[in-house]
């Protein structure tokens, strides 16, 4: 026991020494402090694990530890143990392997919401409403959420059988997929909204965001695109580098985008545009209280140059920057840095104290007067506003929700009664429609689709509310056109339902003037 204590106690000391020397910072902390606080906790915790009244996990306890430490400091410096980390590494770098499908648990079955386009499953012919009941054999009724990927994940080349329930086959269906590298879009969605504008959706920004958001803007170029509407809503950020180089399309050569600065000099660095091919685009940027990061630093720098229009909602606040220390376990912690700036000198991040967001832990920055933040200069002379996060240029809010659509989503009936519809109607929608745009113009949602939707809430206990339902009858009817467009055309047809109905993305294409002329007083 002395032996496994002492092994354990050495081991945290050199953990923290490693830390220590990976982000050089001892000419500015005492090692005799840092070493007496290693000792103390590893006295402590040989203690606790040689006289406590019950067996104790010390990796357990040890982990908690540094994740208390951590939440000391700010919301974003975490510990991140060896699971979460390579979840966190697949989403930023783009991809994972597996049979290349989007799920959900739909009335305790494994259901397909969309196979992942170009995976194995999309290749075998796999559909959006297909039901999962066996993975190799065994039933997956009830399956709990977070072990479907523990079984349909797996290395490149291997095999994993499922068998699908499809609504029209009489029989079940069974599959032999074979795992494959299956990519993950940051750019959900472009499409031509009229001959001139284009819309951009990016979700994220991972490691292959801009590779995919130049290709995007390709396509919509050799389409027309006169100007752009570029989506960052509830966009959380990523890579800073995808950022720059985004940012850099739209601003001159040798503009600054951000910079950052923290306690040692070495983490102070100042980001300019490379410049890009799009620089004399008229732009309008969409971002709210879910654009978070990343997505700040483009709408910033946006902002700042007169480069383009904000429209929306103000944004998260994230503006602290983490480096990722990799343990020799395999977890990692994350430690904050430094902190961004916009050209302006406007600080992204906005107040947090004892490690925590003051307003219910991160959620949108709450309404402030003008009158009481810091004002900055754009480089056109305008006010904006400082004091964490991106105040929009122009400010439109969504409606909320009444309790009845929110259940409604919440417990997937939507997404349910449209693809009960689907079984019947695809053949004709698609024979209909040449494609997302003539179905967004001309397919109607009918009074007995609407009826059909509130029955099986009905049936699935939830009481019909007819106030509530006719405040949100417009947003319900887009949510199903949309369910719709996405079974047959993918994102596109999905966002495309949308935009049409989306006010914040009306107001910016009514607002194109304002973003013409702020490009010609950039230029």
């Amino acid at each position: 026991m002395f032996q496994k204590n002492k092994v354990i106690i050495i081991g945290v000391i050199v953990l923290v020494a490693g830390v220590l020397i990976g982000m050089k910072i001892q000419d500015s902390i005492s090692d005799d402090k840092v070493t007496a606080q290693v000792k103390k906790y590893g006295e402590v915790l040989s203690l606790v694990s040689q006289y406590y009244v019950d067996t104790i996990d010390t990796q357990k306890l040890t982990e908690t530890a540094i994740s208390g430490l951590l939440t000391e400091l700010d919301p974003h410096s975490v510990y991140i143990n060896q699971e979460q980390l390579k979840r966190v590494n697949e989403d930023f770098q783009g991809s994972f392997e597996g049979i290349g499908v989007e799920f959900d648990i739909i009335n305790d079955t494994l259901t397909i919401v969309s196979p992942i386009s170009g995976g194995p499953s999309e290749k075998l012919g796999i559909l959006a409403g297909d039901r999962i009941v066996k993975i190799d054999g065994v039933s997956c009724i009830k399956i709990p959420r977070e072990d479907v990927p523990k079984k349909l994940r797996g290395k490149k080349g291997t095999k994993v059988t499922v068998t699908i329930l499809r609504g029209g086959s009489p029989v079940p269906l069974e599959f032999e997929i074979t795992r494959d590298k299956i990519p993950l879009y940051s750019v959900d969605a472009s499409f031509m909204y009229d001959n001139e504008i284009g819309y951009l959706k990016v979700s994220r920004f991972s490691s292959t965001t801009y590779d995919e958001f130049k290709q995007a803007l390709l396509k919509l170029s050799s389409k027309g695109m006169k100007k752009l509407v570029l989506d960052l809503r509830s966009n959380p950020g990523g890579f800073l580098d995808q950022a720059f180089k985004m940012a850099s399309e739209f601003i001159p050569n040798g503009k600054k985008i951000v910079y950052t600065q923290g306690r040692m000099p070495v983490f102070n660095e100042v980001y300019n545009s490379s410049g890009g091919v799009y620089t004399g685009v008229p732009l309008v940027v969409l971002v709210n209280g879910g654009s978070a990061s990343a997505s700040e630093i483009v709408a910033g720098a946006v902002q700042d140059w007169d480069r383009g229009l904000i429209i929306g909602e103000s944004t998260f606040g994230k503006g602290l920057v983490q480096r990722q220390f990799d343990l020799s376990d395999g977890s990692a912690v994350r430690v904050t840095t430094s902190r961004y700036y916009t050209p302006s000198g406007r600080l992204i991040q906005k107040p947090y104290a004892h490690g925590k967001y003051e307003n219910n832990e991160g959620q949108n920055i709450p309404d402030i007067s003008d009158t009481i933040k810091p004002v900055f200069k754009t480089n056109g002379g305008r006010d904006v506003f400082g004091g964490g996060g991106i105040t929009p240029d122009i400010i439109v809010k969504l409606d909320t929700l009444t309790g009845y659509t929110v259940q409604l989503r919440r417990l997937n009936l939507i997404y349910e009664y449209t693809e009960n519809y689907m079984k019947s109607m695809r053949n004709t929608i698609e024979n209909k429609y040449k494609d997302y745009m003539d179905f967004v113009r001309d397919f109607e949602v009918t009074d007995n689709m609407l009826e059909g939707l509130s029955a099986l809430a009905t049936g699935r206990d939830v009481a019909f509310d007819e106030v509530a339902f006719e405040r949100d009858r417009r947003f319900i009817i887009v949510l199903i056109k949309s369910q719709i467009a996405r079974d047959i055309w993918g994102n596109d047809g999905s966002y495309a339902v949308f935009m049409f109905d989306d006010e914040q993305f009306l107001k910016a294409i009514s607002s194109f003037d304002q973003a013409v002329d702020f490009l010609n007083r950039f230029k």
